[in-house]
């Protein structure tokens, strides 16, 4: 009988937002299935729970997915994890899913916390409908392209890595404008959490100088709809 693959999310920054029934998944299983060692390791040490460890990153997945595969069709159970957050989302294991669907194996979401629904939640502004961006281009001269692009018809979130932060912020001036209304969440649900809201020129004048580097989501104001005249 073939076993199930489980699409495990765990916290965020906040080892306490760990669900109950992540962590009985994760005793459960025959092995977990991590981005980097060190942090499936440190996560699993976190709550206690011995279990071996497979590596999977854009280097390998490729790769080692067929014998994953093999190994779930003859039975074992595996639990998907990423550093932090939901698997798949924004890491690797997509290609690991779409052959797991194409081979019939079962596939079983484990939900958990969100970066992006607590930035949502926190903003201010009406969130019934949202565009996710995600993650722009390291490349400046496209970047600032993509943004020229957005449809600001409703809230727009953006993800970066943290170095690329301020030069994001620089970016989104140039391109839409110093008076732009942003929202910055950064290192949501960690003893460092900072919600800073305003017009981009001001958000940056706050962090500009900070040495240290933040995880962040980014979301910007629709814009403010002009009057029709009569």
């Amino acid at each position: 009988m073939s076993g199930i693959l489980y699409i495990v999310s765990t916290p965020i920054g906040n080892y306490d937002d760990i669900t109950l029934r992540a962590l009985n998944i994760l005793k459960i299983v025959d092995e977990v299935i991590c981005e980097e060692f060190k942090e499936g390791r440190r996560l699993l040490n976190q709550y206690g729970i011995d279990k071996s460890l497979r590596r999977l990153s854009e280097h390998n997945e490729k790769k080692d997915t067929p014998q994953i595969i093999k190994e779930i069709k003859e039975g074992k159970n595996f639990a998907l994890i990423t550093d932090c957050g939901t698997p798949v989302f924004a890491d690797t294991g997509n290609y690991l899913i779409k052959e797991a669907i194409s081979t019939n194996i079962k596939l079983v979401p484990v939900p958990g916390a969100s970066s992006i629904m607590s930035a949502l939640v926190t903003a201010g502004i009406p969130i019934d409908k949202f565009s996710y961006y995600g993650f722009l281009s390291p490349k400046s001269d496209i970047r600032k392209k993509e943004l020229l692009s957005i449809k600001r018809e409703m809230p727009v979130i953006l993800m970066d890595t943290p170095y690329r932060l301020l030069t994001l912020l620089k970016d989104i001036i140039d391109m839409l404008g110093r008076e732009t209304y942003i929202i910055l969440c950064m290192d949501l649900t960690t003893d460092t959490e900072e919600i800073l809201r305003g017009r981009i020129d001001e958000v940056l004048e706050k962090i500009k100088d900070r040495e240290k580097k933040r995880e962040f989501v980014l979301i910007i104001k629709p814009k403010e709809k002009r009057p029709e005249h009569e």
